[in-house]
């Protein structure tokens, strides 16, 4: 008696003639094959980027205030290092000028106190144009003369030697100078010495 074998079905060979079709074994009738690769969302990488930018673009911010700030406080620095340049200079030449000053008091006494026989002798005349040159010096330097006749006496600006009755000013103001005072910017180099009425 024959057998005769039925054929049967491979079932590797129907799975892969499905999937070549679009299909599978397992697909419901009326349902939609899904595509085999979805579409990627964004590497990593990608999704990294703004933060990033943001995080540099913080840091570029505070480096540029901080060279700013750096900036101005250089600004400053030279402008403090001037300044102070400049008031020692004064300083030091309104110490080296007062050492002169009763020098010039002493030329000036001379000149006042001429005879008025001897003004137009040729050494008066070199007394002046030595006095004149020592002025000019001063003047160089800003050494300028403190106003005193006919001003309210003060006491940081002058010194008074005496208090006197007069009908030429009034009460507490100055009379006369008996030494010249001089003064370097605000600087009193010395206070002129007085006489006040009162």
């Amino acid at each position: 008696m024959e057998i005769i074998e039925e054929e049967r079905d491979d079932p590797v060979a129907e799975d892969e003639a499905l999937n070549a079709a679009g299909g599978s074994a397992e697909t419901e009738p009326g349902a939609q094959a899904k595509p085999a690769v979805e579409a990627d969302a964004g590497t990593p990488a990608e999704e990294a980027m703004p933060e990033e930018l943001e995080q540099l673009s913080a840091q570029a911010a505070e480096y540029l205030d901080g060279w700013q700030r750096a900036r101005a406080e250089l600004a400053n620095y030279k402008k403090r290092v001037e300044r102070e340049r400049k008031d020692a200079y004064k300083r030091a030449a309104g110490d080296i000028m007062a050492q002169f000053l009763d020098v010039v008091d002493d030329f000036e006494r001379a000149l006042k106190d001429l005879p008025a026989e001897e003004e137009t002798a040729s050494w008066v005349q070199g007394i002046e144009l030595v006095h004149r040159k020592m002025q000019a010096i001063l003047d160089s330097y800003g050494i300028e003369t403190i106003d005193a006749v006919g001003q309210p006496f003060d006491p940081n600006l002058h010194e008074a030697i005496s208090h006197e009755e007069t009908d030429l000013v009034p009460e507490g103001y100055v009379i006369d100078v008996v030494k010249q005072g001089y003064r370097l910017g605000d600087r009193i180099l010395r206070a002129a010495t007085v006489r006040v009425a009162k």
